[in-house]
């Protein structure tokens, strides 16, 4: 139902700013005009809530895991497994959709109400800017990316804590963002009416031309969906054993289910079964596929590293070296905190936005055009879960 009023308010935003350029009809044009508040109101309870959203789900799912050295070669692994399929991920969808931009048309950069944040001057700054100095500051001032850092370091050190007291604050943190996750669910009921707002004055200005921009950057994530497995899954479980029209074959129960329902954990039953089919052990599957639903999803990540470069090239916000690097650590480490919520894949696209300088109004674009995407990358999400499973056990001899 909401994916639905969404569409709507996307259809009717369109149709009416391009009837309004088309034609030059003052009344189209005023009511394009007169829909801009919403549009910025509705921006505006997205940023709302992100910050704390992003918090309390990074640190759950983070200190939840408890001692990280306790988890011995099997988190070593998986987290080897992630880096080496994240990072490539986010490369695969910035570099596929700069390219697809290059037979973009020529479209001047929407008039959208909302800061922007000086691009970084290159790595040193980069890097240094990762810690921040005061994290209540940095939370103040809209600085998701060191605040992520900060709530990463202190997750980890709850998790050494002992059992009564990490349980306490993860339980804390885990009812907090289930609290922030109803109040997105608010946010994204306003949604409809926010997207017409901030789509129906840029579509009056910019006419066809951002419609086939929209159109270029779906079919870009979709062939960067399809690299990501050609390219990355498929070499490694082949390199591991396991051929690729097995792993296809035995995975098709979680991908169906998935992709119908936008949601890897709804997939987690089927996940479990597909895995223990495909033979990786009881230990490992029950360990990787409940914490791959919960924290790693590749495909997510892709479609947020090629957000980045089409809303940049959009707004006309140079990428440089430093800038790229932003992304990607920006974009691997906001892909392990999307809610289970519809298009929570682009509202915690802000950090990598702020990070380079982009303008967060520009999510609303991608939000009404969110629905297809989604059903892709939460196909590869759940692949590349069950992939990671594969990969990390090996060949374990455990029997079920």
């Amino acid at each position: 139902m909401l994916n639905r009023l969404i569409a709507l308010g996307l259809v009717l935003g369109l149709l009416t700013g391009l009837l309004a350029a088309a034609t030059g009809s003052t009344v189209l044009l005023r009511i394009a005009e007169l829909s801009a508040p919403f549009g910025q109101l509705f921006i505006n309870a997205v940023r709302m809530v992100v910050i704390p959203l992003v918090v309390t789900v990074v640190f759950a799912s983070v200190a939840g895991l408890g001692d990280m050295a306790k988890l011995g070669g099997v988190g070593g692994r998986t987290a080897v497994v992630y880096a080496l399929t994240l990072i490539p991920a986010v490369a695969i969808g910035m570099g596929v959709t700069a390219l697809g931009l290059q037979f973009a048309p020529s479209i001047d950069a929407p008039t959208l109400d909302a800061p922007t944040v000086p691009e970084l001057r290159g790595l040193t700054d980069f890097l240094v800017s990762l810690v921040p100095s005061n994290p209540i500051g940095a939370a103040a001032s809209g600085q998701l990316l060191p605040l992520i850092v900060f709530t990463l370091l202190l997750a980890a050190a709850t998790g050494t804590l002992e059992p009564e007291r990490r349980a306490r604050m993860v339980q804390g943190a885990q009812d907090l963002s289930a609290a922030l996750i109803k109040l997105v669910w608010w946010v994204l009921w306003l949604a409809p009416i926010g997207v017409f707002g901030l789509i129906a004055p840029a579509t009056a200005r910019l006419g066809w031309g951002l419609v086939q921009s929209l159109g270029l950057f779906i079919a870009c994530v979709f062939v960067g969906l399809l690299l990501l497995m050609v390219l990355v899954y498929l070499p490694l479980l082949v390199w591991r054993g396991m051929r690729a029209g097995r792993f296809l074959r035995g995975t098709a129960g979680a991908l169906g289910i998935a992709v119908s329902t936008t949601s890897t954990a709804t997939a987690i039953p089927v996940s479990l079964e597909n895995a223990r089919e495909l033979g990786v052990s009881a230990s490992t599957r029950d360990l990787l596929i409940p914490l791959g639903a919960s924290l790693y999803r590749p495909g997510s990540a892709l479609f947020q590293g090629a957000a980045v470069v089409f809303l940049a090239h959009l707004y006309g916000v140079p990428l440089g070296l430093g800038a790229v690097i932003a992304v990607l650590f920006a974009t691997v480490l906001v892909s392990l905190t999307v809610a289970p919520v519809p298009s929570s894949g682009v509202i915690t696209l802000a950090p990598a936005l702020v990070a380079v300088g982009v303008p967060v109004a520009g999510l609303a674009l991608l939000l009404g055009i969110d629905r297809i995407p989604d059903m892709a990358r939460s196909g590869v999400n759940v692949l590349g879960q069950i992939a990671s499973a594969v990969l990390v056990d090996g060949d374990s001899s455990e029997s079920d």
